[in-house]
Protein backbone atom coordinates (compact mmCIF):
# COMPACT_ATOMS: atom_id res chain seq x y z
CA UNK A 1 0.00 0.00 0.00
CA UNK A 2 2.91 2.37 1.02
CA UNK A 3 5.68 2.91 -1.45
CA UNK A 4 8.60 4.52 -0.59
CA UNK A 5 9.90 6.41 -3.38
CA UNK A 6 13.95 7.17 -3.18
CA UNK A 7 12.92 10.76 -4.91
CA UNK A 8 10.26 11.70 -2.87
CA UNK A 9 11.83 10.37 0.33
CA UNK A 10 14.72 13.01 -1.14
CA UNK A 11 11.98 15.97 -1.25
CA UNK A 12 10.87 15.41 2.00
CA UNK A 13 14.46 15.53 3.86
CA UNK A 14 15.03 18.24 1.81
CA UNK A 15 12.10 20.51 2.81
CA UNK A 16 12.27 19.27 6.01
CA UNK A 17 16.13 20.68 6.32
CA UNK A 18 15.61 23.95 5.25
CA UNK A 19 12.41 24.94 7.05
CA UNK A 20 13.83 23.48 9.68
CA UNK A 21 17.16 25.67 9.33
CA UNK A 22 15.25 28.83 9.03
CA UNK A 23 12.50 28.29 11.94
CA UNK A 24 14.60 26.86 14.84
CA UNK A 25 16.57 30.11 15.10
CA UNK A 26 13.59 32.07 15.67
CA UNK A 27 13.19 30.64 19.29
CA UNK A 28 16.84 32.08 20.54
CA UNK A 29 17.27 35.32 18.26
CA UNK A 30 15.03 37.99 17.10
CA UNK A 31 16.89 38.82 14.20
CA UNK A 32 16.89 37.03 10.05
CA UNK A 33 18.56 33.93 11.46
CA UNK A 34 22.31 32.96 8.95
CA UNK A 35 21.20 29.94 8.00
CA UNK A 36 23.82 29.09 5.58
CA UNK A 37 25.45 26.54 8.26
CA UNK A 38 22.22 25.34 9.58
CA UNK A 39 21.04 24.03 6.11
CA UNK A 40 23.96 22.00 5.80
CA UNK A 41 24.07 20.61 9.12
CA UNK A 42 20.26 19.67 8.69
CA UNK A 43 21.01 18.54 4.98
CA UNK A 44 23.53 16.42 6.58
CA UNK A 45 21.53 15.23 9.42
CA UNK A 46 18.66 14.48 7.05
CA UNK A 47 20.19 12.26 4.17
CA UNK A 48 22.80 10.77 6.27
CA UNK A 49 20.56 7.59 7.18
CA UNK A 50 19.36 7.49 3.38
CA UNK A 51 21.12 4.12 1.80
CA UNK A 52 23.46 5.12 -0.95
CA UNK A 53 22.68 9.37 -0.65
CA UNK A 54 26.51 10.84 0.15
CA UNK A 55 27.52 8.52 -3.04
CA UNK A 56 24.98 9.56 -5.72
CA UNK A 57 25.85 13.05 -5.10
CA UNK A 58 29.49 13.46 -4.86
CA UNK A 59 30.30 15.90 -6.42
CA UNK A 60 33.74 14.15 -7.58
CA UNK A 61 32.30 11.88 -9.50
CA UNK A 62 29.30 13.80 -10.66
CA UNK A 63 30.78 17.52 -11.21
CA UNK A 64 28.52 18.62 -13.63
CA UNK A 65 25.36 18.91 -11.98
CA UNK A 66 26.76 20.50 -9.25
CA UNK A 67 28.44 23.24 -11.87
CA UNK A 68 25.28 24.12 -13.73
CA UNK A 69 23.44 24.45 -10.33
CA UNK A 70 26.24 26.58 -8.46
CA UNK A 71 26.32 28.12 -12.03
CA UNK A 72 22.58 29.36 -12.22
CA UNK A 73 22.98 30.41 -8.73
CA UNK A 74 26.02 32.86 -9.19
CA UNK A 75 24.47 34.22 -11.69
CA UNK A 76 21.50 35.64 -10.43
CA UNK A 77 23.07 36.02 -7.53
CA UNK A 78 25.47 38.74 -9.48
CA UNK A 79 22.91 40.43 -11.31
CA UNK A 80 20.77 41.06 -7.82
CA UNK A 81 23.98 42.78 -6.76
CA UNK A 82 24.43 45.24 -9.47
CA UNK A 83 20.60 45.39 -9.18
CA UNK A 84 21.42 46.84 -5.24
CA UNK A 85 24.10 49.38 -6.03
CA UNK A 86 21.71 52.86 -6.05
CA UNK A 87 25.01 55.37 -6.67
CA UNK A 88 28.27 54.60 -8.76
CA UNK A 89 29.99 58.23 -8.34
CA UNK A 90 31.31 59.23 -5.27
CA UNK A 91 34.74 60.84 -3.90
CA UNK A 92 36.94 57.63 -3.41
CA UNK A 93 34.02 55.35 -3.34
CA UNK A 94 35.33 52.42 -5.57
CA UNK A 95 39.01 52.83 -4.23
CA UNK A 96 38.47 49.98 -1.35
CA UNK A 97 37.22 47.41 -4.04
CA UNK A 98 39.66 48.62 -6.73
CA UNK A 99 42.04 47.27 -3.82
CA UNK A 100 40.68 44.96 -2.54
CA UNK A 101 40.66 43.50 -6.49
CA UNK A 102 43.55 44.32 -7.28
CA UNK A 103 45.90 43.57 -4.64
CA UNK A 104 43.91 41.25 -1.88
CA UNK A 105 42.60 39.06 -4.55
CA UNK A 106 46.18 38.11 -6.15
CA UNK A 107 48.02 38.19 -2.56
CA UNK A 108 45.12 35.74 -1.50
CA UNK A 109 45.92 33.29 -4.31
CA UNK A 110 49.57 33.41 -4.03
CA UNK A 111 49.20 32.64 -0.79
CA UNK A 112 46.70 29.55 -0.81
CA UNK A 113 48.52 28.28 -3.43
CA UNK A 114 52.07 28.10 -1.65
CA UNK A 115 49.58 27.14 1.17
CA UNK A 116 48.61 23.86 -0.80
CA UNK A 117 52.17 23.55 -2.19
CA UNK A 118 53.57 23.13 1.07
CA UNK A 119 51.06 22.10 3.79
CA UNK A 120 49.07 19.22 1.17
CA UNK A 121 51.43 18.41 -1.25
CA UNK A 122 49.75 19.64 -4.27
CA UNK A 123 50.95 20.25 -7.94
CA UNK A 124 51.48 22.96 -8.90
CA UNK A 125 48.13 23.09 -11.14
CA UNK A 126 45.78 21.68 -8.28
CA UNK A 127 48.03 24.64 -6.03
CA UNK A 128 47.06 27.30 -8.50
CA UNK A 129 43.38 25.82 -8.77
CA UNK A 130 42.86 25.77 -5.04
CA UNK A 131 44.09 29.59 -5.05
CA UNK A 132 41.60 30.59 -7.57
CA UNK A 133 38.70 28.46 -6.47
CA UNK A 134 39.15 30.19 -2.78
CA UNK A 135 39.65 33.38 -3.72
CA UNK A 136 36.75 35.41 -5.17
CA UNK A 137 34.08 36.20 -2.21
CA UNK A 138 30.73 35.32 -2.44
CA UNK A 139 27.69 37.22 -4.03
CA UNK A 140 25.26 34.84 -3.06
CA UNK A 141 25.72 34.13 0.94
CA UNK A 142 27.13 37.60 1.98
CA UNK A 143 23.74 38.95 1.80
CA UNK A 144 23.70 40.38 5.87
CA UNK A 145 27.42 42.37 5.21
CA UNK A 146 26.06 44.23 1.67
CA UNK A 147 23.79 47.49 0.43
CA UNK A 148 20.64 47.52 0.54
CA UNK A 149 17.36 46.49 -2.10
CA UNK A 150 17.78 49.49 -4.62
CA UNK A 151 16.41 52.51 -3.57
CA UNK A 152 16.39 51.58 -0.19
CA UNK A 153 19.95 53.18 0.63
CA UNK A 154 22.61 51.80 3.22
CA UNK A 155 25.27 52.52 1.30
CA UNK A 156 27.75 52.84 4.32
CA UNK A 157 31.60 52.33 2.52
CA UNK A 158 31.99 48.97 4.20
CA UNK A 159 28.56 47.53 2.58
CA UNK A 160 29.52 49.39 -0.50
CA UNK A 161 33.10 47.91 -0.72
CA UNK A 162 32.02 43.87 0.37
CA UNK A 163 29.40 44.36 -2.22
CA UNK A 164 30.96 45.35 -5.40
CA UNK A 165 34.14 43.33 -4.52
CA UNK A 166 31.43 40.08 -4.39
CA UNK A 167 29.82 41.51 -7.26
CA UNK A 168 33.50 41.45 -9.66
CA UNK A 169 36.00 38.90 -8.16
CA UNK A 170 33.87 36.02 -9.19
CA UNK A 171 34.33 37.30 -12.81
CA UNK A 172 37.93 38.25 -12.13
CA UNK A 173 38.68 34.77 -10.12
CA UNK A 174 37.73 32.89 -13.69
CA UNK A 175 41.10 33.86 -15.44
CA UNK A 176 43.47 32.16 -12.95
CA UNK A 177 41.05 28.87 -12.66
CA UNK A 178 41.80 28.91 -16.53
CA UNK A 179 45.19 29.34 -16.37
CA UNK A 180 45.16 25.93 -13.34
CA UNK A 181 43.48 24.23 -15.68
CA UNK A 182 45.87 24.91 -19.02
CA UNK A 183 48.95 23.93 -16.87
CA UNK A 184 47.11 20.93 -15.65
CA UNK A 185 46.71 20.01 -19.61
CA UNK A 186 49.43 21.05 -20.62
CA UNK A 187 51.95 19.17 -17.77
CA UNK A 188 53.80 22.73 -17.58
CA UNK A 189 54.48 26.37 -17.59
CA UNK A 190 55.77 27.53 -20.83
CA UNK A 191 56.27 31.46 -22.47
CA UNK A 192 53.43 30.41 -25.07
CA UNK A 193 50.90 29.02 -22.72
CA UNK A 194 51.19 32.47 -20.41
CA UNK A 195 51.39 34.65 -23.22
CA UNK A 196 48.05 33.40 -24.84
CA UNK A 197 46.46 33.12 -20.92
CA UNK A 198 47.09 36.65 -20.76
CA UNK A 199 45.85 37.94 -23.88
CA UNK A 200 42.89 35.87 -23.81
CA UNK A 201 41.82 34.95 -20.51
CA UNK A 202 42.56 38.14 -19.05
CA UNK A 203 42.42 40.65 -21.53
CA UNK A 204 39.99 40.33 -23.74
CA UNK A 205 37.29 38.04 -21.86
CA UNK A 206 37.79 40.74 -19.09
CA UNK A 207 36.91 43.03 -21.46
CA UNK A 208 34.20 41.20 -23.81
CA UNK A 209 32.24 40.41 -20.33
CA UNK A 210 32.04 43.97 -19.37
CA UNK A 211 31.00 45.09 -22.72
CA UNK A 212 28.24 42.38 -23.19
CA UNK A 213 26.80 43.00 -19.92
CA UNK A 214 26.59 46.73 -20.22
CA UNK A 215 24.68 46.47 -23.80
CA UNK A 216 22.51 43.73 -22.72
CA UNK A 217 21.66 45.98 -19.31
CA UNK A 218 21.04 49.07 -21.81
CA UNK A 219 18.84 46.79 -24.26
CA UNK A 220 16.95 45.51 -21.08
CA UNK A 221 16.44 48.76 -19.83
CA UNK A 222 15.00 50.08 -23.25
CA UNK A 223 12.86 47.36 -23.20
CA UNK A 224 11.69 47.68 -19.91
CA UNK A 225 11.35 51.40 -19.53
CA UNK A 226 10.87 53.15 -23.17
CA UNK A 227 9.39 50.99 -25.84
CA UNK A 228 6.94 50.71 -26.41
CA UNK A 229 6.03 54.67 -25.28
CA UNK A 230 3.21 54.36 -22.86
CA UNK A 231 2.89 50.71 -22.65
CA UNK A 232 6.12 49.78 -21.03
CA UNK A 233 6.72 46.49 -19.67
CA UNK A 234 7.63 47.85 -16.20
CA UNK A 235 4.19 48.76 -15.56
CA UNK A 236 3.47 45.03 -14.88
CA UNK A 237 3.95 42.83 -12.10
CA UNK A 238 6.49 40.04 -13.83
CA UNK A 239 9.48 39.34 -12.39
CA UNK A 240 10.54 36.98 -14.40
CA UNK A 241 12.44 39.58 -16.76
CA UNK A 242 15.44 39.24 -14.23
CA UNK A 243 15.37 35.75 -14.57
CA UNK A 244 15.40 35.76 -18.41
CA UNK A 245 17.82 39.09 -18.54
CA UNK A 246 20.52 37.76 -17.00
CA UNK A 247 20.40 34.22 -18.39
CA UNK A 248 20.57 36.20 -21.76
CA UNK A 249 23.38 38.23 -20.60
CA UNK A 250 25.39 35.55 -19.44
CA UNK A 251 24.75 33.28 -22.19
CA UNK A 252 25.41 35.72 -25.08
CA UNK A 253 28.87 36.97 -23.35
CA UNK A 254 29.78 33.13 -23.06
CA UNK A 255 28.89 32.41 -26.94
CA UNK A 256 31.56 35.15 -28.03
CA UNK A 257 33.67 33.85 -25.07
CA UNK A 258 33.39 36.68 -22.57
CA UNK A 259 33.27 36.11 -18.82
CA UNK A 260 29.45 35.85 -18.15
CA UNK A 261 29.98 36.62 -14.07
CA UNK A 262 31.19 39.55 -15.11
CA UNK A 263 28.59 40.23 -18.09
CA UNK A 264 25.93 39.41 -14.73
CA UNK A 265 26.85 42.05 -12.86
CA UNK A 266 27.61 44.36 -14.99
CA UNK A 267 24.22 43.93 -16.87
CA UNK A 268 22.56 44.55 -13.26
CA UNK A 269 24.67 48.40 -12.99
CA UNK A 270 23.76 49.46 -16.22
CA UNK A 271 20.07 48.39 -15.71
CA UNK A 272 19.85 50.08 -12.41
CA UNK A 273 20.67 53.81 -13.87
CA UNK A 274 17.72 53.23 -15.95
CA UNK A 275 14.34 54.99 -14.50
CA UNK A 276 16.81 54.84 -11.07
CA UNK A 277 13.54 55.67 -9.40
CA UNK A 278 11.26 53.39 -10.29
CA UNK A 279 10.07 50.92 -8.15
CA UNK A 280 10.17 48.44 -10.54
CA UNK A 281 14.01 48.06 -9.74
CA UNK A 282 13.25 46.02 -6.72
CA UNK A 283 10.49 44.50 -7.73
CA UNK A 284 13.17 42.73 -10.44
CA UNK A 285 15.59 42.47 -7.41
CA UNK A 286 12.91 40.89 -5.03
CA UNK A 287 12.64 38.25 -7.65
CA UNK A 288 16.02 36.97 -8.75
CA UNK A 289 17.03 37.16 -4.99
CA UNK A 290 14.12 34.37 -4.06
CA UNK A 291 15.33 32.42 -6.92
CA UNK A 292 18.74 33.19 -6.23
CA UNK A 293 17.90 31.70 -2.26
CA UNK A 294 16.22 29.06 -3.50
CA UNK A 295 18.95 27.09 -5.59
CA UNK A 296 21.01 28.37 -2.61
CA UNK A 297 19.36 26.32 0.09
CA UNK A 298 19.25 23.22 -2.65
CA UNK A 299 22.30 23.40 -3.04
CA UNK A 300 23.96 23.88 0.93
CA UNK A 301 21.29 20.76 1.97
CA UNK A 302 23.03 19.30 -1.45
CA UNK A 303 26.48 19.25 -0.02
CA UNK A 304 25.97 18.53 3.53
CA UNK A 305 24.41 15.67 2.28
CA UNK A 306 27.77 15.18 0.28
CA UNK A 307 29.92 15.40 3.15
CA UNK A 308 30.04 11.92 4.45
CA UNK A 309 31.87 11.06 0.92
CA UNK A 310 34.27 13.88 1.23
CA UNK A 311 35.06 13.19 5.14
CA UNK A 312 37.87 10.47 3.22
CA UNK A 313 39.73 13.16 1.73
CA UNK A 314 39.96 15.45 4.43
CA UNK A 315 43.11 15.68 6.73
CA UNK A 316 44.69 18.13 8.63
CA UNK A 317 46.80 19.86 5.48
CA UNK A 318 43.44 20.17 4.33
CA UNK A 319 42.08 21.88 7.85
CA UNK A 320 45.09 23.97 7.73
CA UNK A 321 44.32 25.14 4.86
CA UNK A 322 40.84 26.87 5.08
CA UNK A 323 41.64 27.75 8.55
CA UNK A 324 44.45 30.07 7.47
CA UNK A 325 42.01 31.46 4.18
CA UNK A 326 39.70 32.45 6.72
CA UNK A 327 41.61 33.48 10.08
CA UNK A 328 45.13 34.79 8.37
CA UNK A 329 44.96 34.96 4.80
CA UNK A 330 42.02 36.98 3.76
CA UNK A 331 42.48 39.36 7.02
CA UNK A 332 45.46 39.92 6.38
CA UNK A 333 45.89 40.84 2.26
CA UNK A 334 42.93 42.68 2.56
CA UNK A 335 44.68 44.85 5.13
CA UNK A 336 47.13 45.37 3.41
CA UNK A 337 45.52 46.72 0.35
CA UNK A 338 43.46 48.91 2.29
CA UNK A 339 45.96 50.54 3.98
CA UNK A 340 46.63 54.22 3.35
CA UNK A 341 43.45 55.01 2.55
CA UNK A 342 40.67 57.11 4.98
CA UNK A 343 39.30 54.23 6.59
CA UNK A 344 39.36 53.98 10.56
CA UNK A 345 40.22 50.44 12.21
CA UNK A 346 37.08 49.40 12.69
CA UNK A 347 35.59 49.28 8.98
CA UNK A 348 39.14 48.05 7.98
CA UNK A 349 39.14 45.39 10.13
CA UNK A 350 35.27 44.39 8.91
CA UNK A 351 36.09 44.90 5.61
CA UNK A 352 38.94 42.72 5.88
CA UNK A 353 37.40 39.98 8.03
CA UNK A 354 34.17 39.01 6.25
CA UNK A 355 35.28 37.78 2.67
CA UNK A 356 32.16 35.11 2.70
CA UNK A 357 33.30 32.01 0.98
CA UNK A 358 30.38 29.97 -1.06
CA UNK A 359 29.02 28.78 -3.74
CA UNK A 360 31.17 30.07 -6.63
CA UNK A 361 34.08 28.34 -4.77
CA UNK A 362 31.46 25.69 -5.91
CA UNK A 363 31.08 26.52 -9.46
CA UNK A 364 34.89 26.63 -9.88
CA UNK A 365 35.68 23.85 -9.12
CA UNK A 366 32.47 21.34 -10.36
CA UNK A 367 33.85 23.76 -13.67
CA UNK A 368 37.46 22.75 -13.38
CA UNK A 369 36.81 19.06 -12.27
CA UNK A 370 34.26 18.78 -15.22
CA UNK A 371 36.69 19.72 -17.95
CA UNK A 372 39.99 17.67 -16.58
CA UNK A 373 41.24 15.41 -14.74
CA UNK A 374 42.53 16.80 -11.28
CA UNK A 375 45.29 14.62 -9.41
CA UNK A 376 43.97 16.30 -6.32
CA UNK A 377 40.59 16.69 -7.09
CA UNK A 378 39.58 14.72 -3.76
CA UNK A 379 41.47 16.79 -1.52
CA UNK A 380 40.12 19.84 -3.08
CA UNK A 381 36.84 19.19 -2.56
CA UNK A 382 37.53 18.74 0.75
CA UNK A 383 38.93 21.79 1.35
CA UNK A 384 36.08 23.51 -0.55
CA UNK A 385 33.78 21.82 1.57
CA UNK A 386 35.41 22.47 4.75
CA UNK A 387 36.06 26.13 3.81
CA UNK A 388 32.23 26.63 3.23
CA UNK A 389 31.21 25.34 6.28
CA UNK A 390 33.87 27.07 8.31
CA UNK A 391 32.90 30.29 6.80
CA UNK A 392 29.23 30.18 6.69
CA UNK A 393 29.55 29.51 10.73
CA UNK A 394 32.30 31.95 11.57
CA UNK A 395 30.98 34.86 8.96
CA UNK A 396 27.18 33.94 9.05
CA UNK A 397 26.88 33.80 12.73
CA UNK A 398 28.29 37.38 13.40
CA UNK A 399 28.39 39.19 9.72
CA UNK A 400 24.98 40.69 10.74
CA UNK A 401 25.56 42.07 14.07
CA UNK A 402 29.71 43.05 13.41
CA UNK A 403 28.62 45.02 9.89
CA UNK A 404 25.49 46.66 11.60
CA UNK A 405 27.36 48.12 14.74
CA UNK A 406 30.58 49.46 12.59
CA UNK A 407 27.93 51.26 9.88
CA UNK A 408 26.02 52.58 13.11
CA UNK A 409 29.29 53.63 14.90
CA UNK A 410 30.84 55.17 11.89
CA UNK A 411 27.53 57.38 10.84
Amino acid sequence: MFEFDSYHILLSAAGFAIILSYWSPRFISGREPAASALILLTGFVAFSWVPGMPGAINPIDSPRIWEVAAELCVILGLFGTGLRIDRLVGRNLWMPTLRLLAIAMPLTIIALALVGWQAAGMTLAGALLLGAVLSPTDPVLAGEVQVGRPAEGGEHPVRFALTTEAGLNDGLAFPFVHLGVAIATAGAVTTGLVAEWVMLDVVYRVIVGAAGGASVGWLLGKLLFDWPKGNALATTQTGVVAFAGVIFAYGLTELIEGYGFIAAFVAGLVLRRQEPEHDFHARLHDFSESLEHTLTALILVALGAALPSLWPYLGWPEVIIGLSLVFIIRPVAAWLALSGLRLSWRPRAVISFYGVRGIGSIYYLAYAGHHVELVNEGALWAVVAFTIVLSTSIHGLTAGIAVERVTLDED
